[in-house]
């Protein structure tokens, strides 16, 4: 396990896919809450590395989808670094409890492409900013 201090020097953006209503609503709320967060004790996120490949994985057929672009040094809750149970591999940055509306830096709509999902254009702005 690693520490969030540590993942900042690795990458200035971790991201989470969701769907416009639910960042609609997390807005609303306040914080966003995946319901993976009641079912499995943490929120998952992904690296710039490794969010495509999840997209493609999980995400291909879901309509109105949202990249949630995650400052992880303005996270409130918990940071950790974890092996995927999937066939993924690698660790990938889980979030142990909801994540701060003003840890979210961008929610940028996105959707694959012809050849599968790419990194949208503002988040390459984001990283190279």
């Amino acid at each position: 396990m690693h520490s969030c201090l540590g993942s900042a020097l690795v990458t200035r953006l971790i991201f989470h896919i969701t769907t416009a209503p639910e960042w609609e609503a997390a807005r609303d709320a306040g914080q966003y809450r995946a319901p993976s967060l009641d079912t499995e004790g943490f929120i998952h996120c992904s690296l710039p590395t490794q969010v495509n490949h999840v997209a493609d994985w999980f995400y291909r057929d879901v309509p109105d989808l949202v990249l949630l672009c995650v400052d992880p040094a303005l996270l409130t809750s918990e940071l950790r670094w974890e092996p995927s149970s999937d066939s993924f591999a690698g660790e990938f940055p889980h979030v142990y409890g909801p994540v701060a509306i003003d840890a979210v830096v961008a929610a940028i709509p996105w959707g694959p492409g012809e050849n599968g999902f790419s990194l949208p254009d503002q988040v390459h702005a984001i990283l190279d900013g």
